[in-house]
């Protein structure tokens, strides 16, 4: 650096460091030096020839001599890392770390205690196992003893009586009628400004149609709100009789919305007074008066008269509607059901809702509407089973598609695809019918 320091009279350098934080651990310099060297060079020598005044030859010797200079910077950086530790207090139980109980020996602590201690103990810990019997995991311990079996009875009636016998707690003060206990709750002042918005709020709705509302009568406002489909001014009576031109009902006007429509009494229908035994006898006999036979909601029909029917319907010729709802029809009696109406052949109507009738059992009974092609009309919702589910739909609408003189089915279908396909299906032979009818009249 001699030859540096000749030519530029010394070396430029220059060093900046950051210093870290007193808690942090310094990393971070950046360190920047300049270094300039300079490389002799050659020598040339360049000779002029020139002509003076007095004519003679002239020539002049210049030396040139080149000098390279070569300049380097470097550049140091380094990265800075600053350490924080954070001092936190280990959890404690009794003056001790958790860590120190990891070797204790509970077994052995609860060997040493007395059963009036480990009762005590139970008390205070919750074991919060959802196996375990509501009365394991109370600590509420009755010791008193049983009186006797619950008679859940005489138990309401003791609470009762015992809630009538307790007296009231005394009031601080007694109750006077028409005093106000307490602080009255004062609603706020309303804004001026808000209240000369509402009053200036007004609808122009012209002499002709404000001389109209002004001269008309209570019960036509009503009839034009109904018109207007008002609905929350007005009950269900009001708006049909305004609808149906029949006049609003007397006395009821805008308190109308405040009352309910009075329900409508039926008279309840009678017991079904039809002898079953009877019933039977002329199914047998094939009575040609016997066309419509309705057992519903009879509920004493036992398995051996249901038996008999079933078996005494496919020598029948004249029974064209046998309706057996809610009559306990069970799967057994109804495996014969189907059996029979294979063979029956002037069955056109069956109805066998409301009794307990599996999902598959029904589909052995759809599946026999494919051997009698006289039934136009099957009915078996409100099982035991509310949901077929989707293997037994998919299985009656199959079975429904291969039936052509099935008209009517009753029948709760969960799924779109089944009851599409099905109504799709029951059209069609409708309309394939209604066609075959009407060629038969021209």
């Amino acid at each position: 650096m001699s030859d540096i320091e000749d030519v530029f009279g010394g070396s430029a350098e220059e060093e900046t460091k950051t210093d870290a934080q007193p808690d942090a651990e310094s990393k971070s310099s950046v360190v920047t030096e300049q270094t300039e060297e300079v490389i002799p060079g050659e020598t040339e020598k360049m000779v002029t020839e020139t002509i003076d005044e007095d004519g003679d030859v002239v020539e002049e010797t210049t030396e040139v001599t080149r000098k390279t200079v070569k300049r380097t910077m470097k550049i140091t950086e380094t990265s800075a890392t600053t350490k924080t530790t954070t001092l936190t207090t280990p959890a404690k139980l009794y003056g001790k770390d958790l860590s120190e109980y990891d070797d204790v020996d509970v077994e052995s602590l609860l060997a040493q205690l007395s059963a009036e201690e480990i009762t005590i103990l139970a008390k205070e810990v919750d074991p919060d196992d959802n196996f375990l019997p509501p009365d394991q995991r109370c600590s509420y311990e009755c010791t008193k003893d049983a009186t006797g079996p619950l008679n859940r009875k005489q138990l309401i009636e003791h609470i009762n009586k015992q809630a009538i016998e307790t007296p009231d707690q005394p009031e601080f003060e007694p109750f006077v009628q028409g005093k106000v206990r307490g602080k009255k709750w004062v609603p706020p002042p309303r804004d001026a400004r808000d209240i000369e918005a509402e009053e200036q709020i007004a609808i122009d709705l012209g002499e002709e149609y404000e001389h109209a509302l002004n001269d008309a009568t209570q019960e036509e406002i009503i009839d034009l709100a109904a018109i207007l489909g008002f609905h929350s001014m007005m009950n269900q009576d009001q708006y049909h009789a305004s609808l149906l031109n029949k006049g609003q009902p007397v006395g009821m006007g805008w308190d109308g919305i405040t009352k309910s429509t009075q329900q409508k009494l039926f008279p309840m229908d009678p017991p079904n007074s039809t002898d079953v035994e009877e019933s039977i006898k002329r199914v047998k006999d094939d009575d040609s008066k016997l066309i419509d036979l309705n057992l519903n909601n009879i509920k004493n029909i036992s398995d051996e008269k249901l038996e008999q029917l079933f078996a005494a319907l496919p020598q029948n010729e004249h029974l064209e509607v046998l309706s057996l709802t809610n009559v306990g029809l069970t799967d057994k009696t109804a495996l014969l059901l189907a059996e029979a109406i294979e063979k029956s052949k002037t069955l056109r109507v069956l109805n066998v809702e409301t009794n307990f009738i599996s999902p598959p059992v029904i589909v052995r009974l759809v599946q026999a509407l494919l051997k009698c092609r006289t039934i136009e009309e099957f009915r078996a919702s409100n099982q035991r089973s509310a949901v077929l589910g989707n293997k037994i739909e998919m299985e009656i609408t199959d079975l429904v598609e291969k039936n052509s003189s099935l008209l009517r089915l009753g029948l709760h279908l969960e799924f779109n695809d089944a009851r599409h396909r099905v109504a799709a299906h029951l059209q069609r032979n409708i309309d394939r019918i209604r066609v075959k009818r009407l060629n038969q009249r021209k």
